[in-house]
């Protein structure tokens, strides 16, 4: 079971850091770049999809095909622990060693998105409080978590309920 959750955590850890590398270079490269969230949570939903193949290959391979759902829950979760760790820990050595200034380049990209006045000054407002918080590494690590655990707790539990198999 260890290697098995290693091996898809670790992978699914390792695209996630490259595609969280490439977004944040290609704001940097391009101010006028749009983000899109719908391709965003799409792209970390195929990448989490891997939780689905590591619960059936650890079920196939060790398990002689029978699984049941607390044990298909716990090993999914395992595995996404292991992916969101490798993509905090990334994160906060990027971060504080190679885009120190994100959050400036990042507030300046978000503002610039605005369409009116109102907006603006609503997005000038929440983007001072995330500065705040992204001031505590304790809160770095926590809005990181934030942004790919939620996923792969829901992928997780999809797997789960669709591959639980008791003995016949």
């Amino acid at each position: 079971m260890k290697r098995n959750i290693l091996i898809f955590g670790l992978i699914m850890g390792s695209i996630l850091c490259i595609n969280m590398v490439v977004m944040v270079n290609m704001m940097y490269k391009n101010p006028e770049f749009k983000g899109n969230d719908f391709l965003g949570y799409t792209t970390m939903l195929v990448i989490f999809s891997l939780i689905f193949f590591g619960i059936r290959n650890y079920r196939n391979k060790e398990l002689a095909g029978t699984i049941s759902f607390v044990k298909a829950f716990m090993t999914g979760l395992i595995i996404a622990l292991v992916a969101s760790t490798m993509y905090v820990v990334v994160w906060l050595l990027y971060y504080y060693l190679f885009v120190p200034d994100f959050i400036d380049q990042y507030t300046q990209h978000v503002l610039h998105q605005c369409t009116s006045e109102n907006e603006l000054a609503r997005k000038t407002e929440e983007m001072e409080a995330f500065r705040k918080m992204y001031e505590n590494p304790i809160y770095v690590v926590l809005i990181t978590y934030s942004e790919v655990l939620p996923m792969g707790l829901i992928v997780t539990l999809i797997s789960a309920l669709i591959l639980k198999k008791k003995n016949k």
